[in-house]
């Protein structure tokens, strides 16, 4: 499951990234035009600005779809099985493997908080 939310923070990050340079290219169209040069801020703005990414999708469509088809059957399924074979233990396993490399009474080697 950390590879699956680590995809779709990459996702998120591209999301982002692409919102971004729709803004930076609306702040070019204003620059050529006040340079001069309309023909090419026409040209951004109806060639490139407000394109879709993939057919018939912005962003935030595909991170909408991911998130339906994709992240929320995997996160659904995770949670059952903390809940139906560790007992409600998240990183059951990285618990397991600390508590067999602490070093019993030293400070930094506690089993927990405080």
């Amino acid at each position: 499951m950390e590879t699956v939310e680590r995809a779709r923070g990459a996702l998120y990050a591209f999301h982002q990234l692409t919102g971004t340079t729709v803004l930076e290219l609306g702040r070019a169209v204003e620059l050529l035009r006040d340079a001069g040069h309309g023909d090419w801020a026409d040209r951004v703005e109806t060639e490139v600005l407000g394109r879709n990414v993939i057919p018939g999708h912005w962003t935030y469509r595909i991170v909408e779809a991911y998130n339906q088809t994709h992240y929320e059957p995997c996160k659904g399924l995770e949670q059952g099985a903390v809940a139906g074979l560790a007992e409600d233990q998240d990183h059951l396993y990285e618990a397991r493997l600390r508590a067999a490399r602490r070093t019993p009474g030293h400070r930094e080697h506690t089993s927990g908080p405080g």
